[in-house]
């Protein structure tokens, strides 16, 4: 469920005068996001999101989300809570946590965390049954994956200049399209930049997603990369879009000269606007483990990324990378994917994530 704010904030009601209000330059905190809504800031100037209560129940929408996530997640989730059947908590529970939370690609640095948190948890609280020790390591990981949590920010600038990469066959293109669609659809303009002008496919690919979502885009048969990413951003300023997304060309982060060609557009864009690209993210493919925190490490480096989306969570038994994510490199995850469906793609909450890792 994505959500937008009103491009006009609601009038301020004047203060009163039994407490008035000192002059102050500092610009107070935003709300906290509701689970499954993007925040988005929409205007010329900074605007103080609507306070929306937290629902007293999961919608059904994002109830059925949730439930597909739990399905998704279930590889992992079943090789996890196998370690909880028992009747004590003792070492060789330990032990075999410590196994499936390394299978599942958690990494060494966030096992060794979320063990020692638990141990320490346990000592503190005095529980001694497996299924306390679940609900521990529950709330154990929710922290660790708390900072990843945030929302997407649109409207701080217009148009919002967005710059996707990825690696080939993460899905980078279908996720462009999934993301403009929910934009769209919520009141949201936006311009396609079709970047990766060396495959003929993804120009086609992202002209189809172009016209069943009723937007317009860029596109240049053959062209420079960074000229199309120009382009594509002076038109977003001239016509008044909220939002241009930019499609880069997929590609490994050992290709050192195409790692430099991303480089070159987001130099190129910056000369179309000194302000952009105002996101920078990466989609990562949730089965390919490990691997997943290489790549993150690597483009962030070479383009400091601002947000991930993380696609295919449906039936992979590497749902902890996550984790290892968290530990060593936290950028923020935005959305997340667990199928092809337009509605597949959601926006990341720890809690829920963790509560689907170890159903």
């Amino acid at each position: 469920m994505f959500s937008f704010f009103k491009k006009k904030p609601p009038p301020t009601p004047p203060a009163s005068p039994a407490t008035p209000v000192a002059p102050s330059t500092a610009v107070a905190p935003p709300a906290p996001p509701v689970p499954g809504a993007l925040g988005s800031l929409i205007g010329r100037a900074l605007v103080t999101p609507i306070d929306i209560a937290l629902p007293s129940a999961v919608p059904a929408e994002r109830q059925k989300w949730l439930d597909k996530l739990k399905s998704g997640l279930g590889k992992t989730a079943s090789s996890i809570s196998a370690v909880f059947t028992g009747n004590q908590i003792d070492e060789a529970l330990y032990e075999n946590l410590e196994s499936v939370l390394l299978m599942s690609d958690a990494g060494v640095s966030a096992t060794e965390y979320l063990l020692q948190e638990l141990r320490r948890k346990v000592r503190d609280s005095g529980v001694t049954h497996p299924v306390a020790l679940k609900n521990i390591l529950v709330a154990t990981l929710t922290e660790l994956l708390q900072p990843l949590e945030k929302p997407l920010v649109i409207g701080l600038h217009k148009p919002t200049v967005i710059m996707v990469a990825g690696v080939n066959g993460a899905g980078k293109t279908t996720t462009i399209g999934k993301l403009t669609r929910h934009l769209s659809n919520h009141g949201a303009t936006v311009l396609l930049a079709a970047a990766d002008t060396f495959r003929a496919a993804a120009r086609e690919q992202l002209s189809v997603w172009a016209e069943r979502t009723t937007v317009e885009i860029i596109s240049q048969a053959g062209g420079d990369p960074a000229a199309v990413s120009f382009d594509a951003v002076s038109a977003g300023k001239a016509r008044g879009k909220d939002v241009v997304l930019v499609d880069t060309a997929g590609r490994l982060p050992t290709q050192l000269h195409l790692m430099e060609e991303l480089k070159k557009i987001k130099r190129v864009v910056q000369k179309a606007d000194a302000t952009a690209p105002h996101e920078v993210l990466l989609v990562l493919d949730g089965n390919t483990g490990q691997n997943a925190l290489t790549q993150v490490k690597a483009f962030d480096d070479a383009l400091q990324l601002t947000g991930l989306i993380v696609t295919k969570l449906d039936g992979t038994a590497k749902g902890g990378v996550l984790a290892a994510i968290a530990r060593e490199r936290p950028v923020p995850v935005y959305f997340i994917g667990v199928g092809e469906k337009l509605e597949d793609l959601e926006t990341f909450n720890a809690r829920e994530f963790a509560q689907a890792l170890l159903a």
